[in-house]
């Protein structure tokens, strides 16, 4: 088996003072993917930095306090890269990828977005530019023998079934009908990306990975599925369990996302 987690840690160093550092102590995890790491290598402990078992790899933003992706993988990856060529993103700490012997796999932050913001612009510039690179990173491995998987908060909630209250979100930025179409595109033929949880489970509502703070969303399970495993096809087929770490009560989580985690059959061998 191979397993692979995805999780929006909300900023780490706030996570690893309420519980992220135990978690990461009891995974089975291979590989584990961060987002919103949100602090520069320096800003961490050791212990955050360098965890034991682990090789880290970092991508901070340049803006001070925002986004920031990381990939921790137990094998030393081939080759690492952060940015995905675009020069607007390249250092806006939300792509980072690796080469492991017959998979890459890579880390996403995708824009959040505001309606009627410069936000809102932003994230539309990186969906325009990053569907293009899927596809060549698509392609490209497709040509070596090698697998694909895009682990991260992506921002955008696919269909009704991917958040609670879809009704009043009709136009808000992560379910605007483009952004949708856009996701779509992505798990369809233009993209070859397969959605790993719904392929899974295609009549079910959720499970949401991510619920806000205000409010009892999370007691009433008042959530977003926004967290996604986007693999190659042939990756897609192999996941053999899909788990949604949520936490057990309010008061254990150490972010606002849970882990989203699948185990993958016959590991790819390169």
């Amino acid at each position: 088996m191979y397993t692979v987690t995805t999780v929006n840690v909300n900023g780490l160093r706030a996570a690893a003072k309420k519980g992220y550092q135990e978690w990461l102590g009891t995974t089975a995890a291979d590989v584990v993917c961060l987002q919103e790491v949100r602090a520069e290598e320096a800003q961490l402990t050791a212990a955050v930095r360098e965890p034991e078992g682990w090789h880290a790899h970092w991508a901070p933003a340049a803006a001070k306090g925002r986004a920031g992706v990381a990939l921790l993988t137990r094998a030393e990856p081939q080759r690492v890269r952060v940015g995905f060529g675009e020069a607007e993103f390249e250092e806006s700490g939300r792509w980072i990828e690796a080469d492991l012997p017959g998979l890459t796999v890579a880390s996403l932050y995708l824009p959040s977005g505001e309606v009627g913001t410069e936000r809102q612009a932003e994230k539309e510039r990186f969906l325009a530019a990053f569907l293009p690179y899927l596809r060549e990173l698509r392609e490209k491995a497709a040509a070596e023998d090698r697998e694909v998987l895009v682990c991260g908060d992506w921002n955008i909630a696919h269909a009704e079934a991917d958040l609670k209250n879809w009704r009043a979100n009709r136009g808000n930025s992560g379910f605007l009908p483009e952004e949708r179409e856009w996701l779509s595109r992505v798990f369809g033929s233009e993209g070859g990306y397969v959605d790993v949880v719904r392929s899974r489970r295609p009549e079910e509502t959720g499970p949401y990975s991510w619920w806000s703070y205000r409010g009892r969303a999370f007691d009433n399970d008042s959530g977003w599925r926004i967290d996604y495993h986007a693999a190659t096809p042939g990756l897609a087929a192999r996941a053999v369990e899909d788990t949604v770490e949520r936490a057990a009560t309010h008061a254990e989580r150490w972010s606002d996302h849970a882990p989203v985690t699948v185990r993958y059959a016959d590991a790819p061998t390169g």
